[in-house]
């Protein structure tokens, strides 16, 4: 590839570039007619094309024209101002699917309740996107020493002090449990039970540390309170509800049906040389 081949954008102040060659997919679109340098809004400075546009937006243009998907990050709100510049930009088929998804929600909620019983503290967690309660059990490890206690462990290691990990339980796909805390066994004897949430290797048994981290963990993964409240004052049991934006959205769009002539041509094109021959 020569430098020839290869055209700057200088989007609002921001530089793009890219090649000819993927101008040149979109054909009916605006940004591949600057070739012709007849359109006012398109002025060459410095050897860069200079568009008075917000560049914020140009970077999914681009991968839409170079790829024909784009990928929007979780926190992109500005449907509008992305649907705005791909209509300037004369990429219809993407304009269009932004306005079409503009009002699709793209929050999911998390509900976290924790109660405390004499020694124990007991954690359930409910939440709307299964994949996240996935992750985030595979981060939460319980680890019991004394794990013969009442025969509840019979296949690990009897009368060992050595704390020994067993999985969060799930019942269904939407929450999981758990807890942690102590038991008296005998006069001087106990059972415990410790938490650890990745990447934090700390193993925790007061039941407020482990709030405090969970609630912590979950902030850092992008999530945000939005609501705490008491559901029952007998139980001491509390609620903490918490909302994010859903992952990243990898959109696939298909061919501008301009493109989709163009290519049918080429194909019947090469056929009838075909049969010349």
């Amino acid at each position: 590839m020569s430098a020839q081949d290869l055209i700057t954008f200088n989007i609002g102040g921001q530089t793009f570039t890219t090649t000819l060659s993927t101008l040149r997919r979109h054909q009916d679109s605006r940004i591949a007619r600057i070739l012709d340098g007849k359109d006012a809004d398109f002025k060459v400075i410095s050897g860069q094309v200079f568009v008075d546009r917000d560049g914020t937006f140009f970077k999914y243009i681009l991968d839409y024209m170079r790829t024909g998907q784009i990928t929007l990050p979780a926190e992109f709100s500005d449907y509008n101002g992305l649907a705005q510049e791909a209509q300037f930009y004369g990429l219809h088929p993407l304009a269009l699917w932004v306005e079409r998804n503009s009002h699709r929600s793209r929050v999911e909620v998390l509900e976290l309740r924790f109660s405390v019983q004499e020694t124990h503290g007991f954690f359930q967690i409910f939440c709307s996107n299964n994949k996240t309660l996935e992750a985030l059990a595979r981060r939460i490890s319980i680890f019991v020493e004394h794990p013969n206690l009442n025969g509840n462990f019979p296949h690990l290691p009897q009368n060992s002090s050595t704390p020994h990990p067993v999985p969060v339980q799930r019942p269904s796909h939407h929450n999981m449990v758990f807890h942690c805390g102590t038991d008296q066994l005998a006069r001087d004897d106990f059972s415990a039970r410790f938490v650890t949430i990745e990447p934090d290797d700390r193993k925790l048994l007061n039941s407020t540390n482990v709030l405090g981290l969970l609630v912590d963990t979950l902030l850092k993964d992008g999530f945000r309170l939005i609501d705490t409240r008491t559901v029952s004052q007998e139980e001491k049991t509390e609620c903490y509800m918490f909302e994010r934006s859903r992952n990243t959205q990898i959109v696939v769009l298909s061919e501008t049906p301009r493109a989709e002539h163009l290519r049918r041509q080429d194909t019947q094109s090469q056929l009838g040389e075909g049969k010349k021959k």
